[in-house]
């Protein structure tokens, strides 16, 4: 719950960037408007190892619970801020600098999200079922991208194009408020996981967690790093730039490609939890290479269909790009939390998955619209997704299988 809210605030910005843009950086072409919200956005990515460093360390020193109220409030806060936002034409140069601090919060608070949310259901998991209970993280995650797609969407659709550009624009950040406060009421109520209760209570919990990562976990942390630069990759690939590539590149209508956006990131939401039974059965390692073969295979297939001008075939194209997207997110983060020990476990995937989206989540949507601008070769972002894949599957070579053994503590 608290995953799909955080990251419905966290994702608006992206799917939302064709519509701010013009707003906060007028006088550029469009796709150069596009181009400079889209450096914002990557923005956010560069503090989040900030935070997941704070927040990792906050949790394993001080407990989990706390550490997922505080990650969930200051990205709700700062996402409201963004709909009170006055735009370039009201108060100049200022605009764009408010609107970059208000993301660069978002990436601090969501820099300790997922790894808080990953670690504390791994280590309330049973050892065979991590899989299956650890998807539904990730599943968290893609309903709120696929709710910020939609709620985009049914705001484009009620109030239409000049009224989304004059106020409308507002109102998708605006909710981000009654949402924290019923993610709020649900994780006050949480108690922090047995294992960390356990080191607790036993006095192992260490003093400097992120020291301990950097002189005793390296190999994990670099393993992370290199899995998930390309799970950040992919994600963002299918997540944010494709709604820039369907509406700006190709010209489909921009409400249409809101309810695209919104019904394949929850069709892979509704797969999640069955693809992480699978890796509990037949491993984690298995269906990850398999997932990042997918991504190798069905993301050039699918960008070509895409830019075949056929919006019947776009929207096949997009739910087979989703395929692969719902394997590697379910599998990921429960592997991710297996290759630390319970005292180092948040700051490790934290720091970890984190320094990995800015290698991957950032620069990604930047990257790919500023390759076709440079270049006009509509295929030309697939070939960035496709060398992260291979990087992902070389470094699962090197991870041992973790499906059905016990957490380390």
């Amino acid at each position: 719950m608290g995953s799909a809210v955080e990251y419905y605030d966290f994702a608006l910005y992206g799917i939302m960037a064709v519509t701010v843009g013009p707003l906060f950086f007028p006088g550029q072409s469009e796709l150069g408007a596009i181009l400079a919200t889209l450096g914002v956005f990557a923005s956010a990515f560069l503090v989040r190892p900030l935070g997941g460093a704070f927040f990792g360390w906050l949790g394993d020193k001080h407990g989990r619970s706390m550490t997922l109220i505080v990650t969930v409030l200051g990205m709700g806060i700062a996402s409201t801020i963004v709909g009170f936002l006055p735009t370039y034409e009201k108060i100049g140069i200022w605009a764009p600098i408010l609107l970059l601090v208000c993301r660069i919060a978002q990436g601090f608070f969501a820099g300790g999200e997922v790894s808080g949310a990953v670690t504390y259901i791994s280590e309330c998991s049973p050892s065979n079922r991590r899989g299956f209970f650890g998807a539904f993280n990730p599943a968290g995650v893609s309903l709120g991208l696929a709710t910020a797609a939609g709620v985009a969407g049914l705001f484009s659709y009620v109030l239409g194009h000049d009224t989304m550009r004059e106020w409308g624009w507002r109102m998708p950040f605006l909710l981000c408020l009654p949402l924290v406060f019923m993610t709020l009421w649900a994780r006050v109520k949480l108690e922090d996981s047995p294992r960390f209760k356990s080191i607790s209570k036993e006095h192992k919990v260490v003093r400097t967690p992120l020291a301990d990562v950097f002189t005793t976990y390296r190999s994990p942390l670099l393993k992370v790093i290199g899995i998930g630069i390309a799970q950040n990759a992919c994600a963002y690939f299918g997540l944010v730039y494709l709604n820039v590539h369907l509406t700006k590149v190709m010209g489909y209508d921009s409400v249409h490609v809101f309810w695209l956006m919104a019904l394949a990131p929850l069709a892979a939401a509704l797969l999640m939890p069955a693809f992480g039974a699978l890796s509990d059965t037949h491993g984690r390692r298995r269906l990850l290479i398999g997932g990042y073969l997918g991504y190798i295979v069905l993301v050039p297939i699918s960008l070509h269909l895409m830019n075949s001008g056929e919006f019947t075939l776009a929207i096949l194209a997009t739910f087979l790009a989703f395929l692969p997207f719902a394997v590697v997110q379910s599998v990921g983060y429960p592997l991710y939390a297996e290759l630390f020990p319970t005292r180092v476990r948040f700051s490790g995937v934290s720091l970890g998955f984190n320094i990995a989206t800015i290698l991957g989540g950032a620069t990604t949507p930047y990257l790919s619209t500023w390759i076709v601008q440079q270049t006009g070769d509509k295929q030309s972002p697939t070939y960035f997704v496709m060398a992260t894949a291979i990087v992902a599957v070389l470094t699962l070579l090197t991870v041992g299988e973790t499906a059905k053994t016990a957490l380390k503590d």
